[in-house]
């Protein structure tokens, strides 16, 4: 086996594909988002960052970071352990208190990423309950394809927001049976919204649980930042929310809300969260901050909806292919990889846009598209600088015909 060269033809494979990955070495100027410091070289010049899920720009809010320093200066960098030995710091006990009243559950339980929230909690669901088969959007992100693969379980993939399908499906099985129903509120890549009442009432009826996840929502939407299961007042009929502190928050880390009996069961059972060290104190301060401030203020989330709607209109009337959705995502769909590319090179070398291409296995091959997220802070004047850069280049690449 000459291990190299497999190594070496795996990446020959996905480099003529056009979907090789590559990184932009990047530095946020605190105070100052979407600008960022591009470094290539030895040279750096500033850009504006136009791919950030930093949704509300809550990692440059001052009470954010004010907290992150007063928690370092109190206890140091790191905490030191996992949960169980020495890394439950009091900043954790208080962030999970705040994350359970924010989904009105009973308990909350944090996780050192979103990813980890989903592949440790959905994985071991599964194994905790015998027999148990899941139900699975055909669009789940994936690590919750990942944590129901590690479960081991039988499982159903259902089409995307199709409710015969899933009821179809939920037929199959007897009452009895333990099912679990797992799907996101807001879909990453297209923008659609679940049906989330009308998910819950037929889990109900056919007696499963309901594991949503609310990664692109918390912070974004309902009165307080609970998601879209706080805006459409069904929270109640959610048995397991998680989400993230990494978006809409603006740090890192993600959690589960859900009863007493399930958090413990996740936290007792859980390796991915049994065997991790846990978030470092500045962290959770921050969130823990990011998090009480955005339960009372509603300036980021009525600012970043109209940031939205005004950048898919001006798209729109530029006759540029933005995906109609009813969620804060702007996608624009390009189609082909190689062009994806082509594009986000030119937005970045020629006009200091930053925006990162999305192609397989992100999305379906033939869909691949930029992902445009406008934030609270950012302005009309960059976002005509962006239409500007677009139409140019669209004309250029001969895009439209692609599209």
């Amino acid at each position: 086996m000459n291990y190299d060269q497999t190594f070496a033809n795996a990446l020959k494979t996905i480099k003529e594909e056009g979907r090789y990955r590559e990184f932009a070495d990047i530095r946020r100027r605190c105070g100052s988002f979407p600008t960022a410091e591009h470094f290539s070289g030895d040279s750096k010049r500033d850009i504006k960052v136009w791919c950030s899920n930093d949704y509300l720009g809550m990692g440059q809010n001052a009470r954010v970071i004010a907290a992150m320093h007063e928690a370092i200066d109190n206890a140091g960098a790191g905490s030191g352990g996992t949960r169980n030995i020495s890394g439950t710091t009091h900043y954790h006990v208080e962030l999970e208190s705040e994350l359970a009243d924010l989904h009105q559950k009973e308990a909350a339980l944090l996780f050192t990423s979103g990813y980890v929230a989903n592949d440790a909690s959905l994985s071991t669901l599964v194994k905790l309950l015998p027999g148990c088969v899941i139900f699975s959007d055909e669009k789940n992100h994936a690590s919750m394809i990942e944590g129901i693969r590690h479960g081991g379980g039988p499982k159903h993939i259902w089409r995307h927001n199709d409710l015969a399908h899933l009821e179809e499906l939920l037929k199959e099985h007897d009452l009895d049976t333990p099912k679990i129903v797992a799907f996101e509120s807001v879909y990453s890549m297209d923008g659609n919204i679940s049906p989330i009442e009308d998910i819950c009432d037929l889990a109900k009826k056919y007696n499963a649980l309901t594991y949503l996840d609310e990664v692109h929502a918390v912070g974004l939407y309902g009165p307080r930042g609970g998601g879209v299961a706080e805006r459409d007042d069904v929270l109640a009929k959610v048995d397991v929310v998680e989400g993230t502190l990494a978006k809409g928050f603006g740090l890192m880390g993600g959690y589960i809300a859900a009863s007493s009996d399930i958090v413990d069961a996740i936290r007792s059972f859980a390796v991915g969260f049994i065997f991790t060290t846990s978030l470092a104190p500045a962290i959770v301060a921050g969130a823990l901050t990011s998090v009480r401030h955005l339960k009372a203020s509603q300036m980021e989330r009525e600012r970043h909806q109209e940031r939205a709607r005004t950048l898919k209109r001006k798209l729109r009337e530029a006759g540029l292919p933005v995906m109609e959705n009813p969620s804060h995502i702007v996608p624009v769909m390009i189609g082909d990889p190689v062009l994806c590319k082509a594009l986000t090179d030119a937005l970045m070398d020629r006009y200091n846009i930053y925006v990162q291409p999305i192609n397989y296995p992100t999305v379906p091959r033939g869909t691949e598209r930029i992902r445009l997220t406008p934030s609270p802070l950012h302005s009309d004047a960059e976002m005509e600088h962006l239409i500007d850069a677009l139409n140019q280049l669209w004309g250029e690449m001969d895009l439209r015909r692609a599209a």
